[in-house]
């Protein structure tokens, strides 16, 4: 990434608390967390938004890919939140931009992205995104 993302370019937000055990023997949230992070907005979005049901729905969303860069730290206990686009929406896909802001602050900590597949949970075989999901994720492209 070449510039760090900035709030604005971002349609949806997740407030998410840090917590002690996020921190690292550097005192800093560790790496890994941020994927955390960028699933549970994601998810929260599918199921608030998108009506997507995690536990017995026909369709389930496999993450395929995903990478993220970092600009600043963050350490608990700091107040985070989460911004969420959709960068790219096909017939059973869609790839997530995302970013993580201390609250009320402009331009972004951490930056990634990752790539959910929609599958039929008894097959694992691909299928096009239902239209309830597809619509919450249409609010959200750029």
């Amino acid at each position: 990434m070449s510039e760090t993302p900035q709030r604005a370019d971002y349609r949806h937000f997740q407030p998410i608390t840090t917590r002690w055990h996020d921190n690292d023997i550097y005192g800093h949230v560790n790496n890994v967390t941020y994927y955390s992070f960028f699933d549970s907005t994601v998810n929260s979005y599918l199921i608030e938004q998108g009506g997507l049901d995690i536990h017995d729905g026909e369709v389930v969303g496999f993450v395929v890919s995903s990478s993220c860069d970092y600009f600043a730290s963050i350490a608990y206990p700091d107040l985070i939140e989460v911004g969420l686009r959709v960068g790219k929406l096909g017939n059973s896909s869609v790839q997530y931009e995302l970013a993580v802001f201390k609250a009320g602050e402009e331009e972004a900590c951490a930056a990634g992205r990752f790539v959910h597949v929609f599958v039929d949970r008894a097959s694992n075989q691909p299928v096009p995104i239902p239209a309830s999901l597809r619509a919450a994720l249409e609010l959200l492209v750029l």
